[in-house]
């Protein structure tokens, strides 16, 4: 019987990784790069790219040498315990706006985005992948999961809804404020994640194949459920990867930089936050929900059409602050869907490699948790892209001029903003139907 403590620090992981880290670049990064630090759509969007053609490498990569991995503290915890200063400190750096000229933030910019990246993958792969040798009963390993959500899901509500209030004590520019706050909240999660690598434990010991090979690789492929799980991973940070990117646009170009009520600010971050509080509570119920509904993949069909419903209907609420608290309530409906499959979806993940593990005779375990952390890079950064992508398309313009000074144009100020409203509603319930049909195809049971 796994301690309340190690649930506790499993969670911490995701909370400094999901919570912290992710959700920040989730959801600030596409309107930081065009807004603050002073990026080009063309060249936020190539950025995101760029960084995703390198996960799709290092990602398996990472995956294969954490299974590989054999020191005092086991196979996947020294990952954590080394990984989290860096992990910190690089975050630090990337929300910092050096003071350059167009093409030195570019190279500064790409640089360190592909080492967040990186070192992203060296923490959270042996992060995903430590579900798999905690324990080898299924209901502890939803009960990790699940406790993996509701840290993500309620450090990334304390991060969102305290960042419009920090903002204003650290006080300054803009970039100034990003620059502290990104200080703040890197160290916090270096401390997360370190914590995690020494409050957990490892159970079991993965069947390692002693020499690296391209067989896993290739038995990958061949695997069936992880072609289908993997698909719909991606469907599913897709779906939360537009929202998230699109929601500061929203604010800063239809709703108002931000409303206030009493003492209560609501900009883009606490618009969110609302969301995120529905997903850490329904993220504690998804095991019991599961049980209800059955079958794993019966619950997160009936959670993906959720998102579906709200989402097209969030499309048809009018685009005026007065209803701000109308479309609080329908993210938070649409939120509900969000928080009952984000715990299934790991779960299923430790399924596939128990399924690869009995096929092939050794484990992938990291190899396969590898894959779900690629999706979510993949979903997020390449909606992330999009999002820039469509934005100027539609007729935003944002860059540096010559004295390193940021500026902004709109050159067609209704189309931009349709597009913002298309972004945040139609495209993901859109995304998440293809998530429905792809559940129709998963062959795993459980």
């Amino acid at each position: 019987m796994v301690s309340l403590k190690e649930k506790i620090g499993y969670a911490l992981g995701d909370a400094a990784a999901g919570g912290i880290t992710w959700k920040i670049m989730s959801i600030a990064f596409p309107l930081f790069f065009t807004n603050v630090f002073g990026l080009t759509v063309a060249d936020t969007a190539t950025l995101m790219l760029i960084a995703r053609m390198f996960d799709v490498v290092t990602d398996p990569l990472m995956g294969s040498l954490a299974d590989r991995t054999q020191s005092r503290w086991g196979t996947y915890r020294p990952w954590l315990i080394i990984g989290a200063i860096p992990f910190g400190l690089i975050f630090a750096l990337l929300l910092y706006t050096p003071d350059f000229g167009p093409v030195g933030k570019r190279i500064y910019a790409y640089t360190l985005y592909l080492l967040m990246m990186a070192v992203y993958t060296a923490v959270n792969v042996p992060y995903g992948s430590l579900l798999g040798v905690m324990t080898e009963n299924d209901n502890e390993k939803n009960q990790f999961s699940s406790y993996r959500m509701v840290g993500a899901y309620a450090m990334g509500f304390i991060t969102l809804f305290a960042f419009p209030y920090l903002q204003k004590i650290v006080g300054g520019t803009e970039q100034h404020q990003y620059a502290v706050l990104g200080a703040f909240f890197g160290c916090i999660a270096a401390l997360g994640t370190l914590a995690c690598g020494l409050l957990t434990k490892e159970r079991l010991k993965p069947v390692r194949a002693e020499k690296f090979s391209f067989k896993p690789f290739a038995d990958l492929v061949k695997n069936k459920p992880w072609i289908y799980l993997t698909l719909i991973g991606i469907c599913t940070n897709f779906f939360n990867g537009f929202r998230y990117a699109v929601a500061g646009y929203m604010f800063d170009y239809i709703l108002g930089k931000e409303i206030t009520f009493s003492s209560l600010i609501i900009n883009y971050t606490v618009f969110m936050t609302f969301g995120e509080v529905t997903c850490m509570i329904f993220g504690g119920l998804s095991p019991k929900f599961t049980q209800w509904m059955g079958s794993k993949r019966r619950a997160f069909t009936v959670a993906a059409l959720i998102c579906v419903v709200f989402s097209v209907l969030f499309f048809f609420i009018p685009r005026d602050p007065a209803y701000i608290w109308v479309l609080i309530a329908i993210v938070v409906l649409t939120s509900v869907g969000i928080g009952l499959y984000s715990p299934l979806l790991w779960s299923m993940y430790a399924d596939v490699a128990d399924y690869a593990t009995e096929k092939n005779g050794t484990s992938s375990t990291g190899l396969i948790f590898s894959s779900g952390t690629m999706a979510q890079k993949f979903g997020t950064a390449i909606s992330g892209s999009l999002v820039a992508l469509l934005l100027g398309l539609s007729g935003f313009v944002s860059g540096t001029n010559d004295a390193g000074e940021t500026f902004i144009q709109i050159n067609d100020e209704a189309a931009v903003r349709s597009m913002i409203w298309a972004l945040f509603s139609i495209i993901p319930a859109f995304i998440a139907l293809i998530m429905i049909l792809l559940l129709k195809l998963y062959p795993i049971k459980k």
